[in-house]
């Protein structure tokens, strides 16, 4: 009997830390922000390293932005971090003000997004966090899905002149970039599964959710192609248009609202450049519950049979 293959698991949070411990001697001037929650976003890895470059600002997320709005006009590149329900939604009027309409150096490295939150409940899960980030003018947005593109994001963070949203999850997820020809860049998807009667066009923990369910239409003669999509905003629509002009009909999975996230940027550009059926997976206008991560993701059917099932009814 064949060895089954071990997949890799690692929370993109923690990768958020190790790559901003990682880079810190390559950008002098990067410094980190938290809001007593280093032990949570894993800023602590960063905070141990180089304890004189971390700020502490308490429970105070507007205050946080504000600071780090101040230190990026004098020349640091901050990250501010929090979790995505206070970072985006507490401190979204200083994030659109302090940060966006002035166009500052600022990052935000968001985590504990979406539903995979999973115990905290509804209240923490932030589930509109790229639909409120996506309005704000000159913002780009990433939701990377593993560890090898969260770190990737994270790099390209700092190299980019201007504001960005990182959004990081809470669970531990599947490594599926961890290989040599991978290339990251803001702005561009990939083809990870090419395909020819479907095309399923994931951000965020939905990339694995859309291979496993790929796999499982695969079997019954659907060869669906899988596009992985991490930078939410500017979106690579050129990517999306070209595999839609191949398949015809189109899926969108992200792990946040159908309303204003990922598969609303995707329906703005195919009805831009060339309509097809579009059927969005995620939050369907719903609050999320208190539960474990993986009975929440199931339940609200992103998990990779939730995607299967859906595609097929759809097509």
């Amino acid at each position: 009997m064949a060895e089954e293959k071990i997949i890799k698991k690692v929370a993109t949070r923690e990768s958020y830390g190790n790559a901003l411990k990682e880079l810190a001697e390559e950008f002098p001037n990067l410094v980190v922000l938290d809001a007593d929650l280093a032990a949570a976003t894993k800023t602590g890895i960063f905070k141990k390293a180089y304890p004189e470059r971390h700020i502490d600002c308490g429970i105070a997320e507007c205050n946080m932005v504000g600071i780090a709005a101040g230190l990026a006009a004098v020349g640091k590149i901050p990250f501010v971090s929090s979790f995505a329900m206070f970072a985006a939604g507490r401190a979204f009027e200083q994030v659109r003000n302090s940060v966006g309409y002035p166009h500052l150096n600022v990052k935000i490295g968001a985590t504990h997004a979406g539903i995979s939150v999973g115990e905290d409940g509804a209240t923490h899960q932030c589930n509109e966090d790229l639909a409120l980030m996506r309005t704000i003018p000159g913002m780009v947005v990433m939701c990377p899905s593993d560890d090898v593109e969260a770190r990737a994001a994270v790099r390209a963070a700092l190299e980019y002149e201007g504001p960005v949203y990182l959004r990081f999850g809470r669970a531990a997820v599947p490594v599926i970039n961890d290989r040599p020809d991978y290339h990251f860049e803001i702005g561009k998807g990939t083809i990870v599964r090419e395909g020819s009667d479907v095309t399923i066009v994931a951000t965020g923990i939905g990339v694995d959710s859309a291979l496993g369910a790929a796999k499982m239409l695969e079997k019954e003669g659907v060869n669906a192609e899988v596009v992985n999509i991490c930078t939410i905003k500017p979106l690579d629509e050129e990517l999306i248009v070209s595999s839609a002009k191949k398949t015809g009909k189109v899926v969108t999975v992200e792990e946040h609202s159908v309303i204003g996230g990922l598969g609303s940027a995707v329906c703005d550009a195919l009805c831009k450049h060339y309509p097809v059926p579009v059927c969005k997976i995620g939050m369907q206008d719903v609050f999320g519950e208190s539960g474990s991560a993986a009975a929440l993701i199931e339940k609200y059917g992103l998990d990779a049979k939730g995607v299967y099932q859906t595609v097929k009814a759809f097509i």
